[in-house]
């Protein structure tokens, strides 16, 4: 059952929300701040439980057979979710209209779903967010023009809520309906497994066996097909070298539509061992089918949208001649895992699998296949495409016999739609870069982000070729904060495309934040032609000798608010946090800062201007040293802001012993004793000192008086330095005070 309120909103301005998933258009989801602003809770619905034992057991079933096909891993249930006939719709002050609607799976590692009607008038917004605060969106008119459905990829967690915002004056022209929502019941985020949920022997791409296959991997993706299955696919290049986004994947993926399949480009961990997560966000939604035929299980599609420029996509190239390759290569997502890379070292051959007319992969030399692989390309020694995974019962326990449809025999079929320009073309970089001499300083490696009792660093850089010429030489300039500038000649044989690391000096560095800066010049001995790519930049937080601080906060409802800093005594910010997930009340998150001693300022936000406590949980924070001592703290409640100082002093001085004292108690309340351990021959000075460093108490004492009392009832909470000084030595101890 729907529901139609009436409700006056707070505005809230400049909200940033952490964002996710496919190509969209910004702003910010209204809904997600429901109780906070007013709103009635949305509608939910619950969908029926699932069980997930008995649904491993069919896939493991089904694994065993050896068949290839998409990997299964969600459920999904048949739905009739509409703006018409479900969730809550409200108006708001300036009589735009908001609709929305929960949904649930009891138990799901994520949750995806399919709009089969996508209707969104100009000025209209749709946004899906989690529990956590992820969003996907905002989806306009733009996100899928010309068709009417849209698939949304996956977001974790057992319960999302989908919101549509309508323009005043579009009332009623918007409509949104929901057939098909997927259980997912086996991890596709790689949030939950442990990512390499395939099989051992399969190679991570950035494993230095790829070297040389970086833009064919570039051009491959997993796809969500059907909602709840996993395949592969790659984009593939035309004789117009225009761009356009013509897919290639396999026949036996295809099921109901193409409009809602989601392709996930560039999910790949980041380094070759441990596999660790990559990105899931770079995604584009709805395909429309082109060609399709069983008898070379082949599946041609051109997506709804370009791959924006910031995916770094490449449309692979191929040949459709016949010839037998003499090796060959495979990238895919096997078991719905991240990207991965085989090969093939001996020729292919002919054969008729399952009625197609395919390559056969004999026997994988490193690596393999698996269900999800389905549609993943066969790229042959001249990196051009001639086929797409049909089967087989290769794996890593049993690495023989795979099916490839071959892209020859699909040629008939494709030929209409990528041109005819002989029996192979070369793929196509839509960021190619046509200058001959371009030398890039592509990274910086070896410095950590910060120093903490050390001052020292040997840094190394990754040199990247982007020009056309091979480059034999290049001077590298480097310095710190702008002072004490270096440079030496780099010399090799680096080829267009191709990468190479080398070694700075030693470099010592000083306190505080320190700006490294390494640039390259004079490729080849002549001008760089894009100097706009020469400099890279690394800002490493130095403290020697350095004292460890750490921040503590806990956190109320709405964690998406919440972030701090913390700043030195001249306004420059070292370090910043948040924001963090909502509905995390009485969750503590800390993080561990390495300071110089001295003072800082620590400053922490709340974007709405609620503070953290008390209508919304029960937040706070504080500044703890390494033995637990409370530097500073705030009880949650302000504005948009609170900020406090802090002290963090190095126990080398404090605890120097050359004129002996005690204090009691430490913590005090109302009063401070302290005694001097031996007798002085001129007089001593007490000076205590306030956490912004202002004198609070001094006393001149006669040297032969041991015992003092100080009156601290009138001091605020926090962290205070007492010195005592006579025949020119000084000692500092730290003192909380604490009512």
């Amino acid at each position: 059952m729907k529901t139609f309120n009436t409700i006056a909103l707070i505005a809230i301005a400049g909200l940033q929300l952490p964002a996710t998933g496919q190509v969209s258009f910004g702003g910010s989801p209204i809904g997600i701040r429901a109780e906070k602003l007013g709103l009635p809770r949305a509608e939910t619905h619950v969908m029926p439980a699932v069980d997930t034992d008995a649904l491993l057991a069919e896939d493991a079933t089904r694994e065993a057979s050896g068949f290839k096909e998409p990997w299964r891993f969600g459920y999904n249930h048949s739905v009739h979710l509409g703006t018409d006939n479900a969730g809550t719709w409200d108006v708001l002050p300036n009589g735009d209209r908001l609709w929305r609607l929960s949904v649930e799976c009891p138990g799901a590692l994520s949750i995806n779903f399919v709009f089969d009607a996508y209707v969104v008038p100009e000025g209209g917004m749709v946004f899906v967010y989690n529990e956590a605060g992820e969003v996907l969106g905002g989806f306009t008119a733009e996100s899928n023009p010309g068709h009417s459905e849209l698939g949304v990829t996956q977001l974790a967690g057992e319960r999302i809520t989908i919101e549509y915002q309508e323009p005043a004056d579009m009332s009623g022209e918007g409509y949104l309906h929901i057939d098909q929502v997927t259980h997912g019941y086996r991890d596709v985020l790689g949030l939950v497994k442990g990512l390499g949920d395939s099989g051992s022997c399969n190679n991570n791409v950035e494993c230095p066996v790829s070297a040389g296959w970086e833009d064919q991997i570039r051009s491959v993706a997993m796809i969500t097909v059907g909602g709840s299955g996993i395949c592969t696919g790659q984009l593939i290049n035309n004789c117009s070298n225009d761009g356009t986004p013509y897919f290639l994947t396999a026949n036996h993926c295809l099921g109901g539509g193409v409009g809602s399949w989601v392709f996930r480009f560039n999910w790949q961990s980041p380094q070759c061992t441990p596999t660790t997560n990559g990105p899931t966000n770079q995604t584009i939604s709805g395909a429309q089918l082109l060609a399709n035929s069983s008898g070379s299980d082949v599946a041609l599609l051109q997506l709804n949208a370009t791959p924006p420029a910031n995916y770094n996509v490449f449309y692979t190239g191929w040949d459709r001649s016949g010839s037998t390759p003499s090796s060959a290569v495979a990238i895919h997502h096997p078991s719905g895992d991240v990207k991965k890379i085989s090969f093939e070292n001996n020729s292919l051959q002919q054969a008729n699998w399952g009625g197609a007319q395919c390559w056969h992969v004999t026997a994988w030399d490193d690596g393999t296949t698996e269900g999800g692989s389905s549609g993943s390309g066969l790229w042959d020694q001249n990196k051009r495409l001639v086929g797409q995974l049909y089967g087989g019962q290769a794996s890593c326990s049993f690495n023989v016999n795979d099916y490839y449809g071959r892209f020859n025999v699909s040629w008939p079929l494709l030929q209409p739609h990528l041109g005819n320009c002989g029996n192979t073309l070369d793929g196509y970089d839509p960021n190619f870069n046509p200058l001959d001499l371009d030398a890039s300083i592509e990274s910086i490696v070896g410095v950590p982000d910060e120093l903490c009792d050390e001052n020292t660093i040997t840094p190394q850089i990754t040199i990247r070729n982007l020009g056309n010429l091979t480059l034999t030489s290049l001077t590298i300039n480097y310095d710190v904060n702008g002072q004490n500038p270096g440079s030496f000649t780099w010399s090799g044989s680096l080829i267009s495309g191709a990468s190479t690391s080398a070694s700075l000096p030693v470099l010592t560095l000083g306190n505080g934040l320190q700006v490294l800066s390494v640039s390259c010049s004079s490729p080849n001995g002549q001008t760089d032609q894009n100097p706009a790519n020469d400099t890279r930049t690394k800002n490493v937080q130095v403290a020697s000798p350095g004292e460890v601080i750490t921040v503590s906060i806990t956190l109320d409802d709405y964690g998406s608010e919440t972030t701090w800093e913390l700043a030195d005594q001249q306004g420059n910010v070292l370090a910043t946090g948040g924001p963090y997930a909502n509905n995390q009340n009485g969750t503590v998150v800390t993080e561990d800062l390495c300071v110089a001693s001295g003072c800082y300022e620590f400053t922490i936000f709340d974007s709405v201007g609620d503070g953290i406590c008390c209508d919304y949980g029960l937040g706070s924070y504080e500044i703890l040293d390494d033995q637990g001592t409370v530097l500073g703290s705030g009880n949650g409640v302000f504005d948009f802001q609170d900020m406090i100082t802090v002290c963090a002093i190095s126990n080398s001085v404090l605890e120097h012993s050359e004129i002996p004292f005690t204090l009691w108690p430490n913590p005090a309340n109302d009063r401070l004793e302290l005694v001097l351990e031996r007798l002085f021959q001129g007089q001593v000075e007490l000076e205590l000192v306030d956490p912004v460093g202002r004198t609070v108490v001094r006393r001149i004492l006669n040297g032969s008086a041991q015992r003092t009392v100080i009156d601290v009832s009138g001091l605020a909470d926090g962290f205070y330095l007492l010195s005592v000084a006579s025949d020119g030595i000084r000692t500092t101890k730290r003192l909380v005070v604490r009512h």
